[in-house]
């Protein structure tokens, strides 16, 4: 059984591998016309709630296999706060996302919102790549 959670935990750490080409796609939207930058914050929009999915794995895969290992309660604290500040912030850059769709229709410009997701996605960047840190060298007891 731990071998089956051990899968799907890393398979959802791959899909959640969307937050680290977030930044770079975010990155080139400036340089896109009005329809560009709408259609790929729709399409980010999509992976994102997507990579949202994923993260319901990992929470679901992740708790068990805390339960199998002897880590230490600040490991495990860590990793919790990382993974919550992951889903928040992957949450909330739905939001600037969807204004750049809005601004998009209505014809007006959409940079500030695509400032505010490539900020919010390079948070994120940093958190999972701590994560992957504490998850290459856990704490023991």
């Amino acid at each position: 059984m731990y071998s089956a959670f051990l899968l799907l935990h890393v398979i959802g750490a791959v899909g959640m591998g969307f937050y680290l080409v977030l930044p770079i796609m975010l990155g080139r939207a400036p340089k896109l016309a009005g329809a560009g930058q709408g259609g790929l914050a729709e399409g980010l929009l999509s992976a994102n709630r997507i990579a949202q999915y994923f993260l319901i794995l990992q929470l679901l895969t992740g708790g068990y296999i805390m339960t199998k290992a002897d880590y230490a309660v600040i490991w495990m604290i860590i990793i919790t706060v990382l993974f919550l500040g992951i889903a928040a912030l992957g949450g909330i850059i739905s939001k600037p996302l969807k204004a750049v769709v809005a601004a998009n229709e209505a014809g007006q410009s959409a940079s500030e919102h695509i400032g505010k997701a490539r900020v919010l996605s390079l948070v994120v960047l940093v958190l999972y790549l701590v994560m992957i840190y504490y998850m290459k060298v856990p704490i023991m007891k």
